[in-house]
């Protein structure tokens, strides 16, 4: 089922976006070698909480943990660990928010110290692609016109991009329709209306999209073992065109 919300509704949802963003943003600094996920962790949860959010990953399908730190080969889910982060890694931090109510998703990509040209480059096109998807989230149009932006563009650059995790609806939980792929058919799929939040969050890896499952049942990592990088904002689509409820300050409205 497909909830359409209302300007409050959304309203309410940026306030939890906003939140979850300045996380995001204490985090640049934060994330440097020598800490581990786990120390991220424990930054996030104080963080969400000593500014009157909730966590919405723990307990969530019995997730355990308040955000997903995935590394390198990692493509999702990561669990956060005292494994220590050295120069030149990937990592990327999912998060969900609720304050009040009113959820929020987001991942960000951070590289350890100074990237490597190689994660450089994955950085820049994963989150171009990002950004090609959301200016295809306006009313009127299709989901597989966001997917098709997407995969073309990083496709085109000589990325695999991932196929067995997607973005989708939020709220009033975490996961709701509908699914929003990162790859498809343009002018396919269900029209976008006023009213829909969605997340869209690429997965881009430098080899192959195929990947393969760790046996906690979480964690996915690429098949050929090449990098993969994650960048997601929580959108709602409306009559002016997708707002970002994410929104780290250097996006704005499209």
């Amino acid at each position: 089922m497909i909830t359409l919300k209302s300007k409050r509704e959304i309203e309410k949802m940026a306030e939890s976006g906003a939140l979850l963003a300045s996380v995001h943003q204490a985090l640049r600094s934060f994330i440097q070698p020598g800490i581990t996920s786990w120390d991220i962790e424990e930054f996030v949860r104080d963080y969400i909480e000593s500014h009157g959010g909730v966590a919405a990953q723990i307990g969530y399908e019995g997730y355990k943990y308040a955000t997903c730190c995935s590394i390198n080969d990692e493509i999702c889910h990561g669990f956060p660990r005292r494994k220590v982060l050295k120069q030149g890694d990937l990592i990327k931090v999912d998060m969900c928010v609720d304050l009040n109510g009113a959820i929020s998703d987001s991942c960000w990509a951070y590289a350890v110290g100074e990237p490597t040209p190689e994660v450089a480059r994955l950085m820049e096109v994963t989150k171009k692609a990002l950004y090609l998807g959301i200016e295809q989230a306006k009313v009127g149009n299709r989901i597989g016109d966001i997917g098709h932006a997407i995969q073309t563009y990083a496709e085109k650059e000589g990325y695999g991009v991932v196929r067995d995790f997607i973005g989708h609806g939020i709220g009033p939980t975490i996961h709701e329709s509908p699914a929003v792929p990162h790859y498809g058919e343009a002018g396919k799929g269900l029209r976008l209306k006023e009213g829909m939040v969605i997340t869209i969050e690429p997965m881009i890896n430098t080899g192959t999209w195929k990947m393969k499952m760790d046996p906690n049942g979480w964690t996915s990592y690429t098949l050929d073992g090449g990098i993969s990088c994650q960048y997601e904002h929580s959108i709602a689509i409306t009559n002016e065109g997708p707002i970002l409820l994410t929104s780290q300050g250097e996006e704005g409205t499209y």
